[in-house]
């Protein structure tokens, strides 16, 4: 058996929750529904795209350091587009990694595809399902305003 993984939430307000997993480094989750603007965190759907997004930015920039690759900067943005009947799960997702340094193109590319193939848990099990798609992009550096 592999390993075991808990998690809880518990109900705060509304539709607030805060979940907490083995870690032990709470997260707080909420929901626009029922009129809500005034969000505590990150809609659980939201945490589906930003989950993929960090476990395959951390394999890249692992493969990428492991390849002695002079990465200075990664940033994945991802984007989701949601099925109209509920339960609305994604049925399209699109990765854009954008990797700050003089990276070999060709490192970048492996890095990705060994991240989709091998390594990324989250994009194995969201790919059963939804069509993911990537690109990248080399820049000097990362403009946090961009």
């Amino acid at each position: 058996m592999g390993a075991v993984i808990t998690a809880s939430v518990r109900l705060r307000e509304g539709l607030h929750f805060t979940a907490v997993a083995n870690s032990g480094r709470p997260i707080e989750l909420d929901s626009p529904h029922e009129g809500n603007t005034d969000l505590a965190g990150p809609s659980p759907m939201e945490t589906v795209l930003m989950a993929l997004g960090g476990c395959s930015g951390m394999d890249v920039i692992s493969i990428l350091r492991k390849k002695r690759q002079p990465v200075t900067g990664l940033e994945v943005r991802v984007q989701g587009v949601r099925g109209d009947e509920y339960p609305k799960p994604y049925t399209e997702i699109e990765l854009v990694y954008r990797c700050a340094g003089d990276v070999d193109p060709a490192a970048l590319e492996r890095a990705i595809e060994l991240s989709r193939d091998r390594y990324c848990p989250v994009w194995r099990m969201l790919g059963a399902t939804v069509d993911i798609r990537y690109r990248y992009e080399i820049v000097p550096s990362l403009d946090e305003a961009n």
